[in-house]
């Protein structure tokens, strides 16, 4: 246990003096403890909520986190969480209000603070590109663990099964997603449409080249390994990990105008649930839990599937958060019980096969 909780040590730090900043923000905001209590309640809920829609995240870092070396999980560990924290939780929604008012920013800086209620329309206004692209890219990294003609363990295996036949066929998954988009951008009104068809086909497309970038990139390292250089950049890996955790990211950046409009406690209580994150994967590495448990990275993959669905169906229709976190929480849950029985009645049985 102790072990267990050296990994969350920074992190409890860092949620200590996001609480103490809250707390002085608060009390400065409103002048009455009353006001303190209110915005310290809101960025605890905050932190809540990204933790439940970012557990998923976590499994998802740590299954290509393990595959990078020493050098490139301590630089995703650091750089990336930095722009996770940072780039994502601040400078997005800012960059979003810039370019969508035509505003300097400066300006995006200062609406934030001085006309909150307008600034979160203008965000919430650009939901539907945001539903576009992340969630094409989130469906595309589920899909692609599916469709994958090496996978010969199964979970769901009706699903499964059917799924790994389709592998063998071309862009199999590309085409499924494509006419996913199609279905729901005929729901939508033509500007909405033309905005939520562009925003999910860039979505592919950014999945698509940094999936190309990562195979260069191993090429090349291959070539150097025939040639006797035993080293693995890791580029690829960081590059892919940094645009994923960006994509689930928007789902929370969004719902977070749910409990409050004010850049400053948005950015704080997504900033501690950012970091749990990052702890959650470190001890996912280091302690092996993958390997340990054979289904937990299936329901990690469905349970991106199924955030990537949600957000392309809330370009249509408004899907409470709540369900989101339940539906990723259940899948992870039952992948994990599901683990449990199998080492009891196979206790010899390798689960670091894949």
């Amino acid at each position: 246990m102790r072990e267990a909780l050296r990994h969350y040590t920074f992190s409890f730090l860092f949620m200590a003096a996001c609480l103490a900043l809250a707390a002085w923000y608060g009390f400065e905001s409103t002048g009455s403890l009353g006001g303190m209590a209110q915005v310290l309640w809101i960025v605890f809920v905050l932190s809540i909520l990204e933790i439940s829609l970012s557990f998923d995240n976590a499994v998802v870092n740590a299954s290509v986190l393990k595959e990078m070396d020493e050098v490139w999980q301590k630089r995703f560990l650091t750089w990336g969480i930095a722009f996770a924290v940072f780039g994502m939780r601040i400078v997005f929604p800012l960059a979003i209000v810039a370019i969508a008012a035509g505003i300097g920013p400066m300006q995006a800086v200062r609406l934030s603070l001085d006309d909150p209620v307008e600034y979160e329309r203008i965000v919430s206004g650009a939901h539907v590109g945001i539903a576009g692209f992340g969630g094409a890219f989130l469906a595309m990294v589920g899909l692609k663990f599916f469709f994958d003609q090496d996978k010969d363990i199964h979970w769901i295996r009706w699903i499964e099964e059917q799924l790994h036949k389709f592998a063998a066929l071309p862009a199999a998954e590309i085409a499924l997603l494509l006419l996913v988009l199609w279905g729901i951008s005929s729901l939508l009104p033509a500007a909405d449409a033309l905005t939520f068809l562009v925003a999910g086909i860039l979505g592919l497309v950014t999945f698509i080249a940094v999936e190309g970038l990562n195979t260069i990139l191993e090429i090349s390292e291959e070539k150097k390994r025939v040639a006797g250089a035993a080293v693995r950049s890791g580029l690829g890996g960081f590059l892919y990990l940094n645009v994923l955790d960006a994509s689930f990211s928007f789902d929370g950046v969004i719902g977070a105008f749910a409990l409050s409009n004010n850049m400053v406690v948005i950015a704080l209580g997504l900033s501690i649930g950012a970091m749990f994150v990052r702890s959650m994967t470190i001890h996912l590495v280091r302690q092996g839990t993958l390997a340990a448990y054979r289904y937990l990275e299936h329901g990690a993959f469905w349970a991106i599937i199924a955030l990537g669905g949600i957000m392309l169906a809330s370009a249509r229709w408004h899907i409470p958060e709540t369900i989101t976190g339940v539906i990723g929480a259940v899948l992870i849950g039952l992948s994990l019980w599901w683990s449990v029985r199998f080492n009891k009645r196979h206790p010899d049985h390798s689960s670091a096969e894949h």
